[in-house]
């Protein structure tokens, strides 16, 4: 178990740092990253798509805009603390502070950057973030099936399947589980 001391750094692990968007350098770099399906497929359910990086600002404007309104929507950038490369985003959002459960959203977003254990960095300082900043009781996650480096991530930070959905999940021609 975590034991949380006032010295732990919140933001910052061994090599990543978490902060916000910077709208002259992320759009272009997140850009090229919209372009690799398995980024965005790790984001989420909708059909991947590339996107230029002025619909990257678009795309960070809306979520600075559910940030402000609806106090339920922690997103970060991820950034080498090295040489303040972006590495990735993470997010936790659909809070529902009543019952202090929220959604984790996490993505290392260039190949290269892959397998050199970032996740299990990233991971660290969202759970930390999660439960001891944000005092959340439980996190939840929605992967799909053949995202096996992320399954094992998760398995290895305690994560359980909890739900699948059979055959919920439509890529690249096969239907898949769907497993929160």
């Amino acid at each position: 178990m975590y034991i949380f001391r006032i010295q732990t750094q919140i933001f910052e692990s061994d090599h990543l740092r978490l902060g916000p968007i910077d709208y002259d350098k992320d759009p272009a770099v997140e850009s090229r990253w919209t372009h690799d399906p398995t980024y965005q497929h790790g984001l989420g359910l909708s059909p991947a798509r590339p996107l230029s990086p002025a619909q990257m600002k678009k795309k960070y404007e809306a979520i600075e805009k559910s940030i402000e309104e609806g106090h339920s929507t922690f997103h970060f950038m991820v950034t080498s603390k090295e040489d303040d490369r972006l590495i990735g985003m993470a997010r936790i959002e659909w809070i529902e502070w009543s019952h202090g459960v929220g959604e984790l959203k996490l993505a290392i977003g260039d190949l290269q950057e892959r397998r050199k254990g970032y996740g299990s960095e990233l991971m660290e300082l969202m759970l930390r973030f999660a439960f001891d900043e944000l005092n959340l009781y439980r996190l939840n996650v929605v992967v799909g099936e053949d995202n096996t480096a992320g399954l094992a991530l998760l398995k290895k930070f305690g994560f359980v399947e909890e739900v699948r959905r059979r055959k919920a999940l439509h890529r690249n021609g096969q239907y898949l589980d769907l497993l929160h």
